[in-house]
Order: structure tokens, then C-alpha cells, then sequence
């Protein structure tokens, strides 16, 4: 069977199922080859808090840029100590780093969208296909609702980039959603949410959210909202859907 026409299968599958029955069938239907992805937003959090109560063998990473937050890092770890799965971090690669650096400048990112996409490329992307490498679907924490990039979703999706079947458990939710979800279980999160921060992500490319704004205006402001993905989640066939 195709790619594409396993994903068109998968879908139907789960047609009106909950974020739990979603994430139960994909370790009922990929077991230990399923990881998550969690960059520890509101979502993944949700996500995590999901896996641990329903499938706590999917094993959950996340990657370390070497310039998040400092709230960030402590939320990691609570969120190592809380849950009793199996929590990987991936770092880029070191020399990657030092020879972008030396050649573009330490905030080579804003002075162009191909230096910041080099950027993300060397300390998200490069590290995303290592932690994916033994993996045949990994799960995410993408919403339809976060941006114009992200409109046309599907619970799941061949990532041609990786060569795997990507899951967005929560595709269908809404901010408010994620939020009750949170309230009501006590999940754990980066308090930088109530500072205005809705998309977190390294803390040099991340802003608070104003009134009135897209979610994600707060990521690479200084981008067209078309442009603003890391690399980690281009889909060009959603956007021309």
C-alpha cells in the first residue's frame, strides 16, 4: 500500500476519536517504533500527560537548541520527574554550530529568513532526524488553529522530509481545549503562557503574543506569517490544499 493511501486509511480510522483513542492507536499500531516530539508548549504537555496515563512505552524526546528559556529548562525538568516514561534530549552538533557561527555571526537569524532557516536547520532539524532515525511515525503537538501554515492539518500525515508518518493527536482541538485539559489534570507548564508567550520556542526568536495577534506572532516577528516554520513541520502540500 502507498504512502499517501495508509495515511487516507489512518484518518478514516480514527475519524471522531478523542486525543486519547488517538494516541492509544498509534502504540496499538506502531508499538516501539512511535515517538513523540515534545518542544514542552502547552500541547505537548497535554500530549505527554496523555502518553504517560494511556501508553507510557512511547518514548518522548525533545531537542535542546542551546538557547530556550531559562523557564523552559525548568519545566523539563519537573516534567522528567513527574511522569515515568522514557524522556530523551538531542542537542545539535557541536562542530554544525561553531562553523555556522563563526561564518553567519551568534544572531545570524535576523538578518535574513534563509540564516534563520540555517539556524533552525543545524539546531532543530539536523537533531529531529537522529532522534526519528530507528522511528517509523512520530507524534506532534500541531494544531489546525496555531497557524496559516498548519490550517489544513490532518491527524495524520506522510512527512516527506523524514520519511515517516507524522500523528497530531490534538489537530482538531482548540486553544481553549488545551487549556481546559491542562486545568482539569494539573498538567505542568511554562510560565512564560501567562506572560503572553503562546508558541514558545528559543528564547532569541520568541516573543509575548498582543492583543489581537496571531498565536503564533510571536515566533520570528520579523517574518511573513508564510514563512514561520523551523523546518520541522513543512508540509507543502497542506499549504496547497
Amino acid at each position: 500500500m502507498s504512502s499517501q493511501k495508509q495515511i487516507k486509511k489512518y484518518n478514516d480510522q480514527v475519524k471522531g476519536s478523542s486525543a486519547q483513542q488517538i494516541v492509544e492507536f498509534a502504540f496499538k499500531e506502531f508499538g516501539a517504533k512511535v515517538n513523540f516530539a515534545s518542544s514542552l508548549g502547552e500541547e505537548d504537555q497535554v500530549i505527554t500527560d496523555l502518553i504517560a496515563k494511556h501508553a507510557p512505552a512511547i518514548e518522548i524526546f525533545t531537542l535542546d537548541t542551546g538557547r530556550l528559556f531559562p523557564e523552559t529548562y525548568d519545566l523539563l525538568a519537573k516534567t522528567q520527574k513527574r511522569y515515568p516514561v522514557t524522556y530523551r534530549i538531542y542537542y545539535p552538533d557541536t562542530k554544525s554550530v561553531e562553523k555556522m557561527v563563526l561564518e553567519k555571526g551568534i544572531n545570524l537569524f535576523y538578518e535574513s529568513v534563509e540564516n534563520r532557516k540555517l539556524c533552525c536547520g543545524v539546531r532543530k532539524v539536523e537533531p529531529l532526524r537522529r532522534a526519528l532515525a530507528n522511528f517509523a511515525a512520530w507524534i506532534s503537538g500541531l494544531r489546525r488553529g496555531q497557524s496559516i501554515t498548519r490550517a489544513q492539518l490532518e491527524i495524520f500525515e506522510w512527512d516527506d522530509q523524514n520519511q515517516k508518518i507524522k500523528i497530531s493527536p490534538l489537530a482538531n482541538w482548540s486553544l481553549e481545549q488545551v487549556r481546559q485539559y491542562i486545568e482539569k489534570n494539573q498538567v505542568d507548564v511554562n510560565p512564560l503562557h501567562k506572560a503572553g508567550f503562546i508558541s514558545i520556542g528559543c528564547s532569541s526568536c520568541t516573543r509575548a503574543v498582543k492583543p489581537g495577534e496571531d498565536l503564533r506572532a510571536g515566533r520570528w516577528w520579523w517574518e511573513a506569517p508564510e514563512s514561520k516554520e523551523c523546518g520541522l513541520h513543512n508540509n507543502p502540500k497542506r499549504l496547497k490544499k
